[in-house]
């Protein structure tokens, strides 16, 4: 099972640059067979850029979270802690085998969706 994961295009862009290895979530997905994230790039992008298999998936303090991802993380310690801001856990996916799209797609014409706040469950 997919799940489909709006990403601002910056980030996202890490990801597929392979400077990016952890995606980090306040919260995530209850289903537990989820293998693949199928990555919407959100606005100026709009598109459907790739998709990544999940190697797995840590939650942890936020401070612990930081230090076991820190080196791979594609983001700043000061805007991994205001990305969080007053949670005190959180969830970083472990980011495997990506791929990104030769032709970006359209979100509507493909999936027949609108890009979700968070994630949303794809086929």
């Amino acid at each position: 099972m997919k799940v489909l994961l709006s990403i601002k295009p910056e980030f996202a862009n890490k990801i597929f640059d392979g400077n990016k290895k952890y995606e980090y979530r306040k919260s995530i997905f209850k289903r537990k067979d989820i293998d693949k994230v199928v990555v919407y790039a959100s606005a100026p992008v709009s598109k459907v850029i790739g998709e990544f298999e999940i190697e797995h998936i840590l939650f942890d303090d936020i401070s612990t979270l930081w230090e076991n991802t820190k080196n791979s993380s594609g983001v700043s310690q000061d805007f991994f802690f205001q990305y969080f801001g007053n949670k005190s856990f959180g969830y970083a996916i472990k980011i495997k085998n990506y791929l990104r799209y030769d032709d970006p797609v359209s979100l509507k014409a493909n999936y027949g969706v609108t890009p979700p706040q968070s994630f949303m469950y794809i086929k």
